[in-house]
């Protein structure tokens, strides 16, 4: 079975983590290790989000603006998922070299995503990236940067258009890799935005966004032809009714069903959304749950199962 397992930012550093080398690499060797049982029997695809390192990476370029190192626009957020891609594509591979066999070729992919240039998210930005400020640390930020910001939570956050996914340009050589045998990881992040000149010209240039790591998962999973799509948080899975006496998860469920829940967007919905879409086609399946469960999630035995025909079934509340 080939198998896309979205890691999600939240998965790889957790909320209120300082966003350390030492506490990524432990995060994600503990992903590793929930990771590496599944490629014995299958073929895995590892995507990740990148929300928390690409904002404190932004954060880093607009402090060495400020002090006269660089000018407006050296470090734009495209040229940073690149650097993510890199960083957090590197710690992948050691910590699952270290689990895997030897000899068990990974490869990290560099992967460009084409964005439409008219597509409406440029002008309302709701992806969450960056660490979290007190409400005056975000009005300074808006003063200095011209930054937008959100609450998630209690804190806020630095938000920026979230474009949907059109095309992965490096789809041929992701191929190739899976057919000899390769984990790949790529679409880190959502992969590097990227659209054409919007003038005709076949002129590629990187865009100022940050695609949504599930969205960009979900297209992957199809163009590589995937037979499940696993999107790894930090909950075991969806709820109804979530944060209040009466919620339940939901223990499987069809796309058809799923779609008519209320989720918020800067969180769940956009793995709704994508797993509704994967599991759309005829003999796909999705899962979202915990990073730990990724095994028993294959198993069909914990996270929020979504396919078609699936019996709508939730927790009990008990």
């Amino acid at each position: 079975m080939r198998i896309v397992i979205a890691l999600g930012g939240n998965a790889l550093l957790s909320r209120g983590e300082p966003m350390t080398a030492a506490a990524q690499r432990e995060n994600i060797r503990i992903a590793a290790e929930a990771i590496a049982p599944v490629t014995r029997d299958h073929e895995v695809i590892l995507s990740h989000g990148n929300g928390p390192q690409v904002g404190l990476l932004a954060l880093q370029a607009a402090a060495a603006e400020n002090e006269g190192n660089g000018e407006n626009g050296v470090f734009p957020l495209d040229v940073l998922g690149a650097e993510t891609e890199g960083m957090i594509g590197y710690l992948i591979e050691q910590e699952m070299g270290n689990l895997l066999p030897e000899g068990q070729p990974l490869a990290t992919l560099l992967t460009m995503v084409e964005v439409d240039p008219d597509d409406p998210a440029f002008t309302h930005p709701t992806k969450f990236v960056g660490p979290l400020y007190t409400r005056r640390e975000a009005d300074r930020l808006t003063a200095a940067h011209g930054w937008s910001f959100r609450q998630d939570g209690e804190p806020w956050r630095r938000v920026v258009p979230s474009p949907e996914p059109q095309r992965i340009f490096e789809i041929r050589p992701i191929r190739w890799l899976l057919e000899h045998g390769t984990v790949v990881i790529c679409t880190g992040g959502g992969g590097i935005p990227t659209m054409f000149a919007p003038d005709g010209r076949r002129i590629l240039t990187g865009v100022e966004a940050v695609i949504d790591k599930d969205r960009a998962s979900a297209l992957l999973a199809q163009e590589t032809e995937a037979d499940l799509l696993i999107m790894a948080t930090d909950v075991d899975g969806v709820y109804e009714k979530w944060g209040t006496p009466d919620a339940r998860r939901i223990v499987s469920t069809s796309p058809d069903a799923l779609n008519s829940g209320d989720f918020p967007d800067g969180s769940m919905g956009p793995k709704v959304e994508a797993a509704c879409r994967f599991a759309n086609i005829p003999g796909k399946r999705a899962v979202i749950g915990a990073l730990a469960d990724i095994p028993t999630m294959v198993a069909r035995t914990s996270g929020t199962q979504v396919f078609l025909g699936a019996q709508f079934q939730t927790t009990s509340n008990s």
